[in-house]
Parts: C-alpha cells; sequence; structure tokens
C-alpha cells in the first residue's frame, strides 16, 4: 500500500500548526508530505520547503501553480491540507475542489457562516472527500468516553459541562498566532469562541452523541480595544433535553489549554480532561469509581485501534491529530471512517459561532440552532 502524497496550504516560516499537521500526517507512514503553497510570497514559500525537506521545485507560490504542477506530475498529490489563517480557508478549498482535489482543513472550516454553506455545496459539487481536524475528537479515551455514553453505560445524559480555559492572549496580542486570531479580518467575527469554543462545542456533541437544539450566549471583548470575543459563557440545550454549559475564555491567567468535559446521567458520569489525556474517570450510582487508563485490555475497539502504546507510555495531541489524518487516509481509500469529522461537522461549527454571536449581541435570550 503506497503512501498518500500531500500538499499543504499555509504553514510558512512562523507557523505553529503547519508542524504540527506534517508531523501527525506522517506519523504512521500512511501519507507523506511532498508539496506546498506554504506562503504567496516565493521566497518564504521556499524557505518553508526546505524546512519540511521536499523537493524545492513543489516549494509553489500559488495555488494555481500548485495545482497545475502537480496534476502535470505521475506522482502528483492525492490531497491538501488547509493550514492557513481562517479567511483562507474557503478559497483554498474551492479551489482544490474545482481541481479534483479532496481537502482536509483546520478548524473552523470557514471565517463565516455563509462561507460554510458555499463550502458544503462545493464538497457536495465535487463528491471529494473533505475533512476537518478536530483533534480532540482523535483521542483514545474521548472515543471510549463516547463508546460507553452509546452503550448506555450512563443511562439517559441529563448534564454536559464543557470547559476550554486559556490565559495566552489575558494582555496584548503578540506575535503572529495572536495578532490574526484577534483581527476579525483574519479570522472572522468569532475570536475565542471560534478559536476554542467551536472545539469545545464539537466535542460535546461528539462525546454524547447529541445535538445542540438551543442556546443563551453571553460573550465579550475583556482585554481594552480587542475587536472579538475573548471570553465566552454559553448555556446549551440538547435534543434530548439534557442541559449543557460551555465556557471558553483566553483570558484566564495561569490556564494554559483546559480542554476538559464532564457528562452526567441517570445512571453515572464521566470526566476527561486534555492536559490529562490518559485517564477517564467514570463514577457510578452506587458509589464505585472507575478508572479507564489509555492503552488498558478494558477499552472497546474506537479506543483499542486508535492507541500505539502500552498503558503507561503516554499519548498525546500529536497522536490524537494523528488519529484524525488515518482517519481521513481511510476514507480516501474508501475505507469506513465513521469517527472523522467533515462537512457535516463544519457546518454545525459554524452555525454555533455564529448563532453565539449574534444571541449575545442582541441579548435574545434562548436561541434555536439550526443547521
Amino acid at each position: 500500500m503506497r503512501r498518500l502524497r500531500m500538499g499543504m496550504i499555509g504553514g510558512g516560516p512562523g507557523s505553529f500548526i503547519g508542524p504540527i499537521h506534517r508531523i501527525a500526517a506522517e506519523l504512521d507512514r500512511e501519507i507523506e508530505l511532498v508539496a506546498g503553497c506554504f506562503s504567496s510570497q516565493s521566497d518564504r514559500s521556499h524557505v518553508a520547503g526546505e524546512s519540511y525537506r521536499i523537493d524545492p521545485a513543489r516549494a509553489y507560490a500559488s495555488l494555481d501553480a500548485m495545482f497545475a504542477g502537480e496534476k502535470a506530475r505521475p506522482d502528483g498529490i492525492d490531497f491538501v491540507s488547509i493550514v492557513s489563517p481562517n479567511h483562507h480557508h474557503l478559497p483554498a478549498a474551492r479551489a482544490a475542489l474545482a481541481a479534483g482535489i479532496p481537502v482536509i482543513s483546520d478548524k473552523p472550516a470557514t471565517a463565516t457562516l455563509a462561507e460554510a454553506r458555499e463550502l458544503a455545496e462545493c464538497v457536495a459539487a465535487s463528491g471529494l472527500a473533505y475533512g476537518l481536524t478536530h483533534t480532540y475528537s482523535g483521542y483514545p479515551l474521548v472515543r471510549e468516553a463516547r463508546a460507553r455514553i452509546a452503550s448506555g453505560a450512563l443511562g439517559a445524559i441529563r448534564k454536559v459541562v464543557v470547559e476550554y480555559p486559556q490565559g495566552w492572549l489575558a494582555g496584548d496580542a503578540v506575535g503572529k498566532q495572536a495578532e490574526w486570531r484577534t483581527d476579525p479580518a483574519r479570522s472572522g467575527p468569532g475570536g475565542c469562541i471560534g478559536d476554542i469554543g467551536t472545539h469545545a462545542f464539537q466535542l460535546a456533541e461528539f462525546v454524547t452523541g447529541l445535538n445542540v437544539t438551543a442556546l443563551v450566549a453571553d460573550l465579550a471583548a475583556v482585554v481594552p480595544g480587542r475587536k472579538v470575543d475573548d471570553d465566552c459563557s454559553v448555556l446549551l440545550r440538547f435534543e434530548n433535553g439534557a442541559r449543557g454549559v460551555l465556557l471558553a475564555s483566553q483570558i484566564e491567567v495561569g490556564e494554559m489549554n483546559g480542554l476538559r468535559i464532564r457528562v452526567y446521567g441517570e445512571k453515572g458520569g464521566l470526566l476527561w480532561k486534555q492536559e490529562v489525556p490518559n485517564t477517564l474517570t467514570i463514577h457510578s450510582l452506587d458509589g464505585r469509581t472507575e478508572i479507564v487508563h489509555a492503552g488498558g485490555t478494558q477499552l472497546g475497539p474506537d479506543a483499542a485501534s486508535r492507541t500505539r502504546t502500552p498503558t503507561g507510555h503516554p499519548e498525546g495531541y500529536l497522536e490524537a491529530f494523528a488519529n484524525i489524518y488515518r482517519d481521513f487516509a481511510a476514507a480516501l481509500r474508501g475505507e469506513p471512517a465513521p469517527l472523522l469529522p467533515g462537512i457535516d461537522d463544519a457546518l454545525r461549527g459554524m452555525t454555533f459561532i455564529d448563532t453565539a454571536i449574534n444571541a449575545s449581541r442582541e441579548k435574545s435570550g434562548w436561541v434555536a440552532l439550526t443547521v
């Protein structure tokens, strides 16, 4: 089985997420980065190409040049990975799909809901695979939590609490990553809600298997002069009537990347923390507590198939990211990949962002979330 050949869009000099995508994609030796339009500036694209150790002739300065050049090669790319800022996502995905090239994209899928709807039309018209790198759904114990809830281990779900606290934007936005994320022209109208709130939203729906149907939102730009939200509190109502709370903030001093989820049902509850990702805590109504470890023999097939090391050997962010790429590779080969986030997740995520922003701005109370 040959490796799938990946082209990258974005990920130029100074990029954080570009190298992460490259490492994750190549971890299981199913994919190889061979080309890229890493920057619209030719010299910067070539510098990035050198850092990724690809053929200099395959570091392009435009999407048109990359698609034409790769189409002309017998060993051209099989898909592209979009790792540029949000406002580039739709143009890049649209161009790739029009060229007959499948797409996997960093999240959120686009800068606005209108763009997400256009993207969905492009994906449908192309008939090609589309994946979205909601990394946290790739963690083995997140998949174990989903499987346990689906099996009825917690009974009917009553309450969901998902939190994503960070503190890195508590002061002035300094550096490339901070600057574009706080610029609505590049990030879209959502700041924190789009950057990390969408991760928390997707995690809540993924783990519970339930869709959010309505919300109340309070979004704020706490840092003086900031043009997008940096602190978010959202009440959720799920399709089965369960209540939820989503808290996302980038101004909580001392917090790093504290994504965590708690789910409570009529028979028990569970807890998973991204900063301690190799344990899943499950509480039973009779007072028993079970600690599930990554790599353990008690894992179900979804978690076990995405675990690479024995119990006690920690796996983390890169491996979770790699699981998303492994699922995408399976989809490209025509194999089942039911847990791969795709265009439906893209639409739901952008609808959540748009609905939360408008509900907060208009102080409108409960608002339906309709995709």
